[in-house]
């Protein structure tokens, strides 16, 4: 039997879990979340859609990481969200101590199960689950690459008035300001990005692109994005259950891909049901790989602020 563990019954989380629930993809979904009545409550309410939505997947609402037990896959979105005017960063020392004890519970109900973390700051989170599980680097791995890239994608249609569904595009790197938006990969149709847009406008749709969460976040004003972020762990989670093998943008352990080792980092990889089965590299501008080694440069700074925090 399959089984799905998704740990925050916020708005991420649920959405997540209702993504998956409804793509039948696993036997059972366990949501768990520290406030009492919550992920009771929603996974009841999304039970009670099976014979609506068609779909036969049972979820689990608890408090006790006891019902995770066994789990194929446990995706990490527990964690406190940004407020309009903060950055990824500034949730480090908090968050730092949620991914913790999190990672800590789950593992030991779940010793061979793929971690996906999607708590932010995501790179810097993404390392302290896999050096707290002490599983294999190739078994943990963080979502932030395909939200990113799908954002760009939404950019670019809308610039230039395409079918989305024609538009292929890639971003790597951080998850935050060093992300790096992928122009030379990016194809609308047939054609090249850099043959439709020119640079100016190419650098305008990455910017925003690279603060589209922040964008979200100021309009909310009192959360963040969670459709598109539930959509992109969802990936993640069906592609590693379906051993499908599927290229996909993740953060990934690098071990001298584009010449980057020694961090996790946004990277194409392929997504099986040992977690990364492989990191992909493609062929990138001088200025898109040196981007890359700053982004590195970057998450490896402030993985080491990890070590000042108190764990208690």
């Amino acid at each position: 039997m399959s089984k799905v563990t998704v740990v925050g019954a916020g708005k991420y989380g649920s959405t997540t879990v209702q993504r998956l629930a409804e793509a039948d993809v696993c036997d059972e979904i366990v949501m768990t979340d520290i406030v009492e009545g919550l992920p009771q409550g929603l996974a009841l309410d999304m039970n009670q859609a099976r014979p609506i939505e068609r779909y036969r997947t049972r979820v689990i609402g608890t408090n006790d990481y006891a019902d995770t037990a066994g789990s194929d896959v446990v995706v990490i979105t527990a964690g406190l969200p940004r407020k309009p005017g903060m950055s990824r960063m500034d949730l480090l020392g908090v968050n730092a101590k949620i991914v913790k004890g999190v990672t800590e519970a789950v593992v030991s109900h779940s010793p061979n199960a793929v971690l996906i973390v999607v708590t932010n700051p995501l790179d810097q989170m993404t390392t302290l689950a896999a050096d707290v599980s002490g599983f294999p680097r190739s078994r943990v791995m963080g979502q932030a690459g395909n939200l990113d890239t799908a954002r760009f994608v939404h950019f670019i249609a809308e610039k230039t008035g395409t079918d989305i569904l024609e538009v292929r595009a890639l971003t790597l790197g951080s998850h935050g300001e060093t992300m790096v938006p992928i122009p030379s990969q990016c194809f609308i149709g047939t054609k090249p990005l850099t043959s439709v847009l020119d640079a100016a406008t190419i650098e305008e749709l990455v910017t925003r692109t690279r603060d589209g969460g922040a964008e979200i976040v100021a309009l909310l004003k009192t959360g963040s994005a969670y459709y598109a972020p539930s959509s992109a762990a969802a990936l993640m989670v069906k592609a590693v259950l379906g051993d499908t093998g599927e290229q996909m943008p993740v953060c990934a352990w690098t071990t001298g891909e584009y010449g980057v080792s020694d961090v996790y980092l946004g990277v194409p990889a392929r997504i099986g049901a040992g977690g990364v089965r492989e990191i992909v590299e493609l062929p990138l501008t001088e200025g898109e790989l040196a981007a890359l080694h700053a982004a590195a440069g970057a998450v490896k700074e402030k993985v080491a602020e990890l070590g000042a925090v108190d764990f208690g």
